[in-house]
């Protein structure tokens, strides 16, 4: 029995200090990254201890507004929570990924927004039949919805996830969908229930001013939200766990009410159907299902219903028969930024810290518009502001920038 409960606090060791390489992989540049690897081995192993005696503590949340591309309450958590967070994901992840729909598109590998929109977009030509007959389109939304996640239910629907496959034997013919006898479920248990009963308004640091949050509707805010429900935005467990709310609801779309054309990215919900008046029916099934089974409501002037020749803008882009088209907001925030490039470039002589910058900017947005008819966009916005011409080349069609091979030594 000893050496058993020692292999578990190992295996533990180990996947912390792998949760801590994920969780830095985007962070290698914050502040609060760089005090944490300062002695990064001797944080791990305390964390470790201290998860192990069940005396870990959360530590304070930093909240701030983020006005674009809607305005929104973040909550940051220190990176030391980050850490956990990764190391809950990568333990529960496996086990519920399986029992996901197809067609839920947040927080999931190989299934973000690019897989969603090809999704609907054949979704419109199958329900159509090739856009030959009728066929509409209902999107709908929920008010608020990380705000109204009720704490008891969550836990109760991930309880239940996860015991569906727990009890499988760990040698079933698919390994991945059991879970690891080697891993201690109580411990895990009492990690997932501390962050989720953790309320990080009682104790933050507010970056920026009070007035921030003036215009910020309640029904977004953390601070305003019922008792024992809301989670914080920005943490990965409740992106995950934003799955999880809302993955019985995924079946019941699914099975009870037989749409095939459905899907559903977080709290955006869309489907299409050859009959409209059974998707008018289904705004009220919709509305009763989730008021009794999660407490979550529809925004009431969210509600889209419309022929499929009319279109339907999802997830940023604008989806239409034989194309898509990123929405104008993605439009603006591109030109905005080459704008920006151009700006910044104008005067001096660039550093190699503001040539990696312009590089990233420009590929990030490059590599989300190559996949939507945007060659014109690119052309305009490229051809009016080229100052970073003088550091780097565009690919063929837009695809990409490059920095010139003289840069690429030092910078790379």
């Amino acid at each position: 029995m000893l050496e058993y409960e020692q292999q578990q606090q190992q295996q533990l060791k180990y996947d912390l200090f792998r949760a801590y390489y994920d969780a830095r992989r985007n962070k290698r540049h914050t502040w609060n990254q760089l005090r944490f690897e300062i002695e990064y081995e001797r944080n791990l192993l305390l964390m470790w201890e201290r998860i192990l005696n069940r005396t870990y503590e959360i530590k304070k949340s930093i909240a701030f507004i983020v006005n674009h591309p809607v305005k929104r309450e973040i909550f940051a958590a220190d990176f030391s929570d980050r850490v956990v967070h990764h190391l809950i994901f990568n333990y529960i992840n496996p086990l519920l990924e399986p029992q996901f729909i197809a067609d839920s598109y947040s927080c999931r590998t190989g299934k973000g927004t690019h897989y969603g929109v090809q999704r609907v977009a054949g979704f419109m030509q199958a329900c159509s039949e090739n856009y030959t007959r009728d066929c509409y389109i209902l999107k709908l939304d929920l008010k608020g919805y990380f705000m109204a996640i009720n704490k008891h239910l969550l836990l109760q629907k991930l309880q239940t996830m996860l015991d569906a496959v727990r009890y499988i034997p760990f040698d079933a013919e698919d390994s991945s969908f059991c879970w690891n006898d080697s891993l201690d479920f109580d411990l895990l248990w009492w990690l997932i229930e501390k962050v989720v009963w953790n309320d990080p308004t009682q104790s933050c640091i507010i970056k920026g001013i009070r007035s921030d949050w003036n215009g910020l509707p309640p029904t977004k805010s953390l601070f305003c939200t019922a008792p024992d429900s809301g989670l914080p935005i920005g943490n990965l467990t409740s992106q995950l766990f934003s799955n999880v709310y809302l993955h019985d609801f995924d079946h019941y779309m699914k099975t009870d009410l037989n749409m095939t054309y459905y899907g559903r990215y977080v709290d955006d919900i869309i489907m299409l159907h050859n009959d409209k008046r059974a998707l008018l029916d289904t705004i009220q099934h919709v509305r009763d299902y989730l008021t009794e089974h999660s407490a979550v409501r529809l925004h009431p002037n969210k509600i889209y219903l419309q022929h499929y020749s009319k279109g339907v803008a999802f997830l940023g882009v604008y989806i239409k028969p034989h194309r898509c088209y990123i929405n104008n907001r993605t439009k603006r925030k591109f030109f905005h930024a080459v704008k920006e490039i151009d700006v910044n470039l104008a005067t001096d002589e660039a550093s190699l810290k503001d040539i990696i910058t312009v590089r990233a900017k420009l590929n990030s947005y490059l590599g989300i518009l190559k996949h939507y008819r945007t060659y014109n966009i690119k052309d305009e916005a490229l051809t009016q502001h080229n100052k970073f011409y003088k550091y780097g080349y565009l690919g063929t069609h837009y695809s990409k920038y490059c920095v010139f091979r003289k840069y690429t030594k030092t910078v790379l």
